[in-house]
């Protein structure tokens, strides 16, 4: 941990740092959380927690106006007091109601900050915040900095138990859906407490939330976004206010929004961005994302001094879908390469990551612009699959939908085979081949519609009678809006889980 520059951090004063409080869910055995904050220097700080299964004491001294603080690992469970008192001036501060549990991160833009009150049967939703008080929130406030920040500059909502009014503030303030959703999903499996951080903007590219190191690694540092996007569907004052139109720096937000939080132990984190990458940078995106990834799993592994996982689970959300019409968006290419390129995830490039597929929940009367679907329930859903089987290694947990395990050329037909049983609906559409005579691929008019001829339990027929030859690339869905509500073409046999778009040379 790199110790605050300005003497005003310095204070004498005993304070923890601005992400604990009352309230708060600390990360459970066997991992140990890590506790900070202000103090006299010198100054020996004692910190003691007591509750009905537990009562320790540790101690440290403030090393230039700071206190650490490695706990002893503690069972998902409470209320436990948190107490640490300051030898030197006889003070002390007590936090109340002090959960163990797991503790996930939730970043990225709009569509990770629209509230809850913002969802489809949002009535429904908030009625139900109150009862799952162990489900806890915090929220870091909207700050940027030309420098790494130790500690957030500002909190938008405290440690809290989930009420409808924190849930369901103004438009894009707080609380995430799909943070919250998951959270309460996924405690509903678990069965204790669960604490979510919720720490995004809307508007803003990968690069702002990335370390100069990370994008060292993809040939972008020192680089400056310039994001906009246009709906004639969202009133340009909404349109401003969610920062759709802005200018981002590199890095802004990752030193005052992440970086503040690294000594924070966590047990994962999820992700709904790229829709500001569609235009800016959208070809180094299957760079950009996945070197974040690793590098925000090294810096959370160091700021927790090992506590946090060197290779936490890392759930993420597939974009949706945006202009019905637009072939040119750039959707369709963030899509792929938020997976790397590999079409699904975890692969080899991203391990231990599980991805939310969701262009099957398109939403065209949206009143947040067809940008922002409201269906936040499903995406949880498919995200809380995918932290059963990655994250805690549920076994017979299905959360990926059919994939292509081969593919048989014969003549005039493609015989695709899936990794897995499917339920299939015929489409003329969904897929597209491009022939090779001359061509390379490259644009939407090299490419032709093949129809789905026959469909068998774990594979699909094409015809492609259109390519006199062997076709040189195969693609699924690589369109911004291929289908309408759960109605895309293959889905799992069960139908909840899609296949994702696919690109096959």
């Amino acid at each position: 941990m790199t110790h605050p520059s300005f003497c005003f951090l310095c204070s004498e004063k005993l304070r923890f740092a601005s992400y604990y409080g009352s309230h708060m869910v600390l990360q459970k055995a066997p991992a140990r959380a890590v506790v900070w904050g202000y103090g006299e220097a010198g100054a020996e700080i004692v910190l003691s927690l007591s509750g009905s299964h537990n009562v320790f004491a540790n101690s440290a001294h403030v090393v230039n106006g700071i206190w650490r603080i490695t706990l002893s690992p503690v069972e998902a469970g409470g209320p436990y007091n948190l107490i640490i008192s300051q030898t030197t001036t006889n003070s002390s501060i007590i936090l109340t109601d002090v959960l163990f549990g797991d503790i996930w991160l939730c970043g990225g833009q709009s569509n990770m900050a629209f509230t809850v009150g913002q969802v489809y049967n949002a009535t429904e939703e908030l009625a139900m915040a109150s009862k799952f008080p162990n489900v806890r929130i915090f929220q870091a406030a909207l700050e940027q900095s030309s420098v790494e920040l130790d500690d957030l500059a500002g909190v938008e909502v405290p440690w809290s138990r989930p009420t409808a009014k924190l849930l369901g503030a103004e438009h894009f303030t707080h609380y995430s859906a799909v943070c919250w959703l998951f959270g309460r999903y996924l405690y509903q499996t678990l069965n204790y407490p669960i604490g979510l951080v919720e720490s995004c903007w809307g508007g803003t590219p990968v690069e702002a939330w990335s370390a100069p190191r990370a994008l060292d690694k993809c040939g972008l540092k020192g680089s400056v976004s310039s994001v906009f996007h246009s709906n004639p569907t969202v009133q340009s004052n909404f349109w401003n206010k969610v920062a759709y139109s802005a200018e981002w720096n590199s890095s802004l937000l990752w030193n005052a929004m992440i970086h503040p939080l690294l000594n924070m132990t966590i047990k994962g984190a999820l992700w709904y961005q790229g829709e500001a990458n569609s235009g800016y940078n959208r070809d180094k995106y299957n760079c950009s994302f996945p070197a974040m990834i690793d590098d925000w799993r090294m810096a959370f592994h160091q700021g927790s001094e090992g506590q946090t996982a060197i290779d936490f689970p890392f759930g993420f959300v597939q974009l949706s879908t945006w202009e019905k019409k637009n072939l040119q968006d750039g959707f369709r290419e963030i899509r792929w390469h938020q997976t790397a390129d590999y079409g699904f995830a975890p692969n080899k490039r991203m391990k231990n990551t599980f991805m939310a597929v969701a262009i099957d929940l398109p939403d065209e009367k949206s009143p947040w612009g067809s940008i922002h679907p409201r269906f936040k329930q499903d995406v949880a859903h498919r995200l809380v699959l995918g932290a059963r089987a990655v994250a805690y290694g549920e076994k017979n947990v299905s959360f990926q939908g059919p994939y292509p395990l081969s593919i048989h050329f014969d003549q005039s037909s493609l015989n695709i085979t899936f990794n897995q049983k499917l339920s299939a609906t015929h489409s003329d559409n969904a897929f597209e081949i491009c022939c090779p005579v001359n061509q390379t691929c490259l644009e939407d008019s090299q490419w032709i519609p093949v129809p789905m001829e026959k469909l068998g339990s774990h594979y699909i027929l094409l015809s492609i009678k259109q390519c006199p030859t062997k076709p040189a690339a195969l693609r699924y869905l690589w369109r911004d809006w291929p289908c309408d509500f759960k109605a895309c073409p293959i889905y799992s046999s069960d139908r909840i889980l899609p296949t994702p778009p696919f690109l096959i040379n």
